[in-house]
């Protein structure tokens, strides 16, 4: 077996045979919108190569954390989207017959290794914007179908039915229809740099395309293109911020009403996703030539235009289409203690889940709304190389990541700078996520460092990726982080 990354076969063929000689797998994975889509994956491959497994999600893989899985008393654990990190305190476990670890994870690995454990970065492959987590599990999935001659789904006990990934899908004996759903957790994951995925990701990508899961077009890099009605999807596309359209609303109903197009229909804005080719690009012209205008950089304005992602068994219009809207909406799911939900959509359940995740979403944008609003009126702290803001219990620890990597670019917030952010874990720990941008990355940012180093420094733990990365501290040690932290940083970049 080749599979779609052959530097992981031989690795993705024995972990694949070890799951196939158990009896029975606890399913352990992380819970944004990179691990559900690889708890997904994994449980779909699971199911249709008939092993029995039971499926657990932690917001952070702890000492705890680990300590209830081996509790389970399942002599084998699938992790997935996390566990690489973690090695030394599961190789404890290990090395003591608790179970046997199979990992499929792409986060900087601890100074240990294991036998089952499927991490590109073992093999040379980027993962923090090559493959991810979701990824990772996609070429265990295809490995465990050759492994097991082609299953062809036999029903077994396992906790999210045999739906299969994306509703009007039929499971293929060789897996390659869960690329889709590896696609959005890579493009959730934020490895889309440059408006498109790359490396291990983009062979992925063409397996969903033959598998016709996955549909790939250049389109205009703006989020929400299926659902926001015109004028808020460019109202709210700041990423690439044009002077007199981007947050600000009458400036995109100004720009609107000034094309000559017909973009209502019975009153109603049309949305991007229901336009002809003709008129989409009309509008992006449009766009080009008022950021030139108003003096956006060139750099700046290549951005407007990326590679889009489309799930095309998915209806028009929602969510579920779009790579980047599905991402999100998987996000506002276990970010609420709601996991379930997100496997469910995940595994097909277009009806009582689907509602559940979307009146989640709601719920979520607004968290994300008043966080960015709260951290742009309060303003960061800037020290030489970071800048950093405290949010206290203001802003939720699940979404204080998010809020920052939004924020940065609004007034009085760089870019040209990793954005730290503390918010209340509980009443003796504080959490910290950090931001960077690809940019810092090619620059020799390294974010997974900076949490990892700067937290042990003070009593805590932490790792990731280079482009973003969180921790765990005893609360009281925040500005000993920050002035680690900066050390680190201009180190990396000097």
């Amino acid at each position: 077996m080749t599979g779609p990354v052959p530097e992981l076969a031989d690795r993705a063929t024995a972990c694949a045979e070890h799951l196939l000689e158990t009896d029975r797998v606890v399913l352990a994975s992380h819970i944004d919108a990179d691990g559900l889509t690889s708890a997904a994956i994994a449980a779909q491959a699971l199911e249709r190569a008939a092993i029995p497994f039971e499926t657990v999600f932690e917001k952070q893989l702890d000492a705890d954390a680990i300590e209830a899985i081996a509790e389970t008393e399942y002599d084998t654990v699938l992790f997935t989207d996390f566990g690489s990190g973690q090695l030394d305190v599961i190789g404890e476990y290990e090395d003591a017959g608790a179970f046997t670890p199979v990992i499929a994870d792409h986060h900087q690995p601890a100074n240990r290794d294991t036998e089952y454990h499927l991490n590109p970065l073992l093999f040379g492959i980027d993962g923090a914007s090559e493959l991810s987590g979701a990824g990772a599990s996609y070429v265990l999935a295809r490995a465990l179908a050759e492994e097991s001659d082609g299953s062809d789904g036999a029903t077994v006990a396992a906790d999210g039915g045999a739906a299969v990934a994306t509703g009007a899908t039929e499971p293929r004996a060789d897996n390659r229809d869960l690329a889709a759903l590896a696609v959005v957790g890579a493009v959730g994951d934020m490895q889309a740099s440059g408006g498109e995925l790359h490396g291990a990701n983009e062979r992925i990508v063409a397996e969903g395309v033959d598998a016709g899961v996955v549909e790939t077009s250049t389109d205009l890099a703006l989020y929400g293109k299926q659902t926001r009605p015109l004028p808020k999807l460019l109202e709210y596309a700041t990423d690439v911020y044009i002077p007199g359209i981007s947050n600000d609303e009458n400036g995109a109903l100004r720009f609107l009403d000034d094309l000559d197009l017909e973009l209502k229909r019975d009153g109603e804005w049309r949305r991007w996703s229901g336009l002809t080719s003709d008129e989409k690009q009309t509008i992006a012209s449009a766009l080009v030539k008022r950021a030139v205008s108003r003096g956006v950089p060139a750099t700046k304005i290549e951005q407007l235009v990326g590679t889009a992602y489309v799930l095309p068994e998915e209806p028009v219009g929602t969510e579920l289409r779009d790579a980047s809207e599905f991402s999100t909406l998987l996000n506002a799911t276990a970010r609420y203690e709601r996991a379930d939900v997100g496997l469910g959509v995940c595994l097909g359940d277009r009806d009582g889940a689907l509602e559940r995740a979307r009146t989640l979403l709601r719920n979520h944008r607004r968290n994300l709304s008043t966080g960015i609003d709260l951290v742009t009126r309060e303003g960061v702290t800037h020290e030489e190389n970071v800048q950093w803001f405290h949010a206290g219990d203001e802003i939720r620890e699940t979404i204080v990541g998010i809020v920052a990597g939004m924020a940065m670019g609004n007034e009085g917030i760089s870019r040209s700078k990793p954005i730290i952010a503390f918010a209340a874990k509980n009443d003796d720990e504080v959490k910290i996520s950090t931001r960077g941008t690809h940019n810092l990355v090619r620059q020799g940012l390294d974010l997974s460092v900076v949490a990892g180093e700067a937290s042990r420094a003070v009593g805590g733990d932490g790792g990731g990726h280079n482009v973003a990365a969180g921790a765990t501290v005893p609360k009281g040690n925040e500005d000993a982080f920050v002035e680690r932290a900066d050390e680190i940083v201009g180190e990396q970049l000097s």
